[in-house]
């Protein structure tokens, strides 16, 4: 019985020992593929991140990753070697709308584009006289200029399946409808072109082809996936569902429900090709939701929750392997010993550098890189501009420059405002570029409305060199002035009257030399001829003189002129930090047809500013003014005065809070302005301000300049930012004056 019993165990130890060796092969980690794919769907594609954290919580080891559109840009930075930890910060400091726009900093714009883009509310190509749409809203610089920094530890793998983690994504050839599958080359390039949302982006030029947006064709590519040899492929599909009738009301929405058709007809045998299938909740968004980014994360990061059991044993399927040993990190600063410029053909390799101003000695931040790209971008000469950082040895680079010169010469641009002094104005703008040699460009402004103006312009810009240029501006308007812009001959006549509508009419010529001091002030010299002429229905004279109208003043003033400027402020209209400066110089040495006695005379004007942030959304602005005559002339056109509130006015009209335009009239002026300018909300103003000055015949020469202020005013106003322009209302008050205070409308641009 004993050796019954021994004999038995002997078998049952032998027999349980064959069954666990055969069950080890199946519990031992595999040598398991694991690749995922991520979907297009613009914002909504910021859940990717949040998928992916949860995936790493299990200890998924990635081996392929690919996708399209949004999922490309998430996808291509995460085989970069960006965890998902790292790639939420990054999306969360980002201003998407900065980035889709193309906004440029101001400060990267000389001061011709700050005019134009302060000026202009719509601008559309008019080459050939036809007048056509941009390709899209955006060139997409800024997203490559991003992208090409966080990708700079990679920048010399030009084959993706040796990043970090190989990866792929999808492109559309925009001429032909091919889809396209990027896998080598420029890695900033190929995710910014496989994101190119049409309408949103322009096309990206790649090897010859226009590539658009991957998910036209394949937003969701999880068969090139299993071709890449995925053993186990993880799908994250962000795309849009079909929307109800509710929601589709305006063009964008029903050419995104009509390509959704395709899109989610696919999916029923794509998501069948997946072998885990996360699907976040994005109902809610939109593709340009990106001020909801930690929300959409959040949700992608719920979706994968619910799998989280399944990915953790399908991590320990896997064979443990060396992890990354470190992540990347873009680079603070960078040196680089030579600058190739490919693609120039109008514009010399002077003009270029002198644009981005790269030192090729020494070291430079990365942010000094990105500034001088803003600069050449902001001339807005190009349509592309891409560049590569290659190694020249350790920490030193070779800066190429590949740049996509402008087809498009000529321009038709438009504006829109409505003040209380140029009343209601409509503007046509024609620029047309290289017009009679490489570098220049003519502009010629028309205004119609309550008052006609124009404005013609030629410049041939040298950059830091001495630049020419030729300029013609008519002003006009009326309004009701104080007799004391009247001349002496018609005083008599005038006694009586408190209020004349005035006629003004200005026409300056001028030819002129600028150039740029330190790369940011800018000077000039030049001639000037200035035509001034006041009239009046108010008075008529009888006798030989007789008609409509009377002439009070006229003439045709000869001189040169300079000014010096430099303009560091954020913002033209609402600054909220930057320092601001100019200065003027304008000498009269003889005049024609005159109706006054004239004598030399010269005009000295001064305006510095300055803003500053001192809270989040308050900011405090100040500025002061001066100017002076110097010897005495009797041309009133010419003299200083103060009133109402505006930008862009002719000669040595100056505005001020609590006083109707023109109110206040002298021959040397000294004014200052402090502001605060509280953010209700974005692009919303609340701004409480007070001025103060002095403004008389010879103020500087008696020494009344040092005396206290003559006049005051205190201003309360609202201001809100729009595509055509500030939107402006102001109350303003003088304690002073026993009358009521005054309001103040500015609509639009000024021009």
């Amino acid at each position: 019985m004993r050796r019954s019993f021994t004999i038995s165990g002997i078998l049952f130890f032998l027999f349980s020992f064959s069954l666990w060796g055969q069950q080890e092969p199946t519990t031992a980690p595999e040598n398991l593929k694991i690749g995922v794919v991520l979907s297009g769907g613009g914002a909504k594609g910021l859940a990717h991140i949040g998928a992916l954290k949860v995936m790493e919580e299990a200890g998924i080891q990635i081996d392929f990753i690919g996708g399209s559109s949004m999922g490309a840009i998430v996808g291509g930075l995460y085989a970069a070697g960006y965890s998902a930890e790292q790639l939420d910060s990054i999306f969360s400091v980002t201003n998407f709308s900065t980035l889709i726009q193309d906004d440029l900093p101001r400060r990267a714009k000389d001061y011709k584009t700050k005019e134009g883009s302060q000026r202009y509310a719509l601008t559309l190509p008019f080459d050939n006289f036809k007048l056509s749409f941009p390709s899209g809203l955006s060139r997409g610089q800024n997203v490559y200029n991003m992208l090409a920094q966080l990708t700079y530890p990679v920048r010399e793998i030009k084959d993706f399946s040796q990043l970090p983690i190989p990866f792929f994504c999808i492109g559309t050839d925009i001429e032909s409808g091919e889809r396209l599958v990027l896998d080598h080359g420029s890695l900033p390039k190929s995710i910014l072109a496989s994101g190119a949302i049409p309408s949103l982006f322009k096309p990206v030029n790649i090897d010859g082809k226009l590539v658009s947006d991957g998910g036209i064709t394949d937003n969701y590519p999880v068969e090139e996936m299993r071709k890449r040899g995925a053993d186990y492929i993880i799908g994250v599909d962000v795309q849009d569902s079909l929307a109800g009738r509710k929601n589709l009301k305006t063009v964008f929405e029903i050419l995104t429900q009509v390509n959704n058709f395709r899109t989610i007809r696919a999916m029923r045998t794509k998501r069948g090709r997946t072998d885990l299938y996360i699907k976040p909740d994005i109902k809610e968004f939109s593709i340009l939701s990106f001020d909801r980014g930690q929300e959409i994360i959040r949700s992608g990061e719920e979706a994968a929750q619910a799998f989280k059991e399944d990915l953790v044993k399908l991590a320990q399927r896997q064979q443990v392997r060396s992890p990354q040993k470190t992540r990347p990190v873009p680079p603070d600063s960078l040196q680089i010993r030579s600058i190739e410029i490919n693609g120039i053909e109008n514009y010399k390799r002077s003009y270029v550098r002198g644009k981005i101003r790269v030192p090729t000695s020494g070291k430079i931040s990365y942010q000094s890189l990105n500034n001088g790209l803003d600069n050449l971008s902001a001339t807005d000469n190009y349509d592309w501009i891409g560049y590569q950082l290659n190694p020249m040895g350790e920490e030193v680079d070779e800066l190429e420059l590949n740049v996509v010169e402008s087809q498009s010469k000529t321009k038709l641009r438009f504006g829109l405002h409505y003040d209380q002094l140029y009343k209601s104005a409509a503007l046509v703008n024609l620029t047309h570029k290289n017009f009679l040699s490489k570098n220049d460009h003519v502009s010629m402004d028309v205004i119609i409305g309550d008052n006609f103006r124009y404005r013609f312009d030629y410049f041939i810009d040298k950059g830091n060199y001495w630049s020419f240029g030729m300029r013609s501006r008519l002003t006009q308007f009326k309004d009701n002035v104080d007799f004391g812009f009247l001349a002496e001959d018609f005083f008599d006549e005038a006694q009586r009257i408190n209020k004349i509508q005035l006629d003004y009419t200005d026409l300056t010529n001028q030819i002129y030399l600028e150039t740029l001091f330190l790369r940011s002030i800018r000077f000039g010299i030049g001639f000037e001829h200035k035509y001034t002429k006041l009239r009046t229905e108010t008075i008529l004279l009888e006798g030989e003189q007789a008609g409509n109208y009377t002439v009070l003043e006229r003439s045709h003033g000869f001189g040169p002129f300079g000014y010096m400027e430099y303009d560091g402020y954020d913002n033209r209209y609402f600054p909220s930090r930057g320092i601001y400066f100019r200065g003027d110089f304008n000498s009269y040495l003889f005049a024609l047809n005159e109706t006054f006695d004239f004598k030399q005379n010269a005009i000295l004007k001064g305006n510095v500013g300055y803003a500053f942030s001192p809270f989040q959304r308050l900011d405090f602005r100040m500025s002061a003014s001066m100017g002076v005559q110097m010897g005495h002339s009797d041309m009133k056109a010419l003299d200083f005065s103060l009133g109402g509130y505006g930008n862009n006015y002719v000669n040595n009209i100056e505005p001020f809070f609590g006083y109707d335009f023109n109110s206040a009239i002298g021959n040397s002026f000294i004014k200052a302005l402090a502001q605060l300018d509280y953010h209700l909300f974005p692009k919303h103003h609340l701004m409480l301000g007070y001025n103060i000055a002095n403004i008389g015949d010879n103020l500087f020469k008696d020494g009344k300049i040092f005396e206290a202020p003559e006049f005051s005013g205190t201003s309360i106003g609202y201001g809100v930012e729009t595509f055509l322009g500030p939107l402006e209302l102001y109350y303003s008050f003088s304690p002073e004056k026993v009358s009521r205070g005054q309001w103040f409308v500015s609509l639009g641009f000024w021009f």
